[in-house]
């Protein structure tokens, strides 16, 4: 089964935006725990990335789930100004760890990786001659919050 790919940003709305960036409290954990819940039966997985003002999330699974899960972000109203960074097929899952986890960065990380290169998902670790992918970013951040899970 093909695996597909969405990865956006947005401005946290009223509710969310400069929500504690501990990972114990506040609205952002109930969105997340909703999301995963729905995410695990639609077998999507991702990550939600947050800086107090603003998300970067990407998320991945089966093209039926995918469109379901991605029409509840579209459809939220816990966020505005949803900017679609890239969307399309993926050889595999890159981030399998979590129907949903969000994790806290700095508003320099999040604009560095709102602005890297998302096209067609790749990662070119080890390539000096060409700018990091956003995809390298993205799962170098992640990598240590997965030996936790």
């Amino acid at each position: 089964m093909p695996i597909r790919a969405v990865a956006y940003i947005s401005e946290a709305g009223p509710a969310v935006a400069g929500d504690t960036l501990d990972l114990g409290s506040g609205k952002l954990n109930e969105l997340v725990d909703d999301a995963a819940r729905f995410n695990r039966d639609a077998g999507v997985t991702g990550v939600l990335l947050f800086d107090g003002l603003r998300f970067l999330q990407y998320m991945e699974g089966p093209e039926d789930g995918l469109s379901v899960a991605y029409s509840r972000v579209q459809g939220a109203s816990s966020h505005t100004g949803l900017i679609e960074l890239h969307r399309g097929r993926v050889g595999s899952r890159r981030l399998p760890f979590w129907p949903m986890r969000w994790l806290p960065m700095q508003p320099d990380e999040l604009a560095l990786l709102a602005r890297a290169d998302w096209t067609g998902f790749a990662q070119r670790s080890g390539d000096a001659e060409t700018a990091e992918a956003a995809m390298d970013i993205l799962t170098s951040w992640v990598e240590p919050y997965t030996s936790a899970t």
